[in-house]
């Protein structure tokens, strides 16, 4: 067992919220999800993405937490059935990042947040 995944199994399951101000979503975020907590749909204007990027990223993935590609799916269908367009906005955008195999992912130091942010898992 490589040392990703002995911290991937110690970690907190993925889709369990985590604390942060990214848990609380503004309006703009908070009207893109219907009434059972899912997204209606990935909003166009990159702005308005970023802003439900931040908030995913934050409630759905725990800081020096490493997931594996399956834990991350999973956490995603919970809010959207386009998991991998969501997952590519995630690592694109930068709030996840990955291996180079892509078998591992890691949420992000936000911008603003103490301690910096590391350039990849690996």
């Amino acid at each position: 067992m490589t040392s990703a995944e002995a911290e991937a199994e110690s970690a907190t399951p993925a889709g369990t919220p985590a604390a942060g101000p990214a848990a609380a979503p503004g309006p703009a975020v908070r009207d893109l999800f219907s009434a059972d907590g899912r997204l209606k749909a990935v909003p166009r204007r990159p702005a308005r993405r970023a802003a439900l990027l931040d908030h995913l990223a934050g409630t759905l993935f725990a800081p020096d937490t490493v997931y594996t590609e399956r834990e991350v799916n999973e956490a995603l269908k919970s809010v959207h059935a386009d998991f991998p367009a969501l997952r590519r906005y995630l690592v694109i955008g930068g709030q996840l990042a990955r291996t180079k195999d892509g078998a591992a992912y890691r949420r992000q130091q936000q911008p603003g947040v103490p301690a910096g942010a590391t350039a990849s898992v690996a």
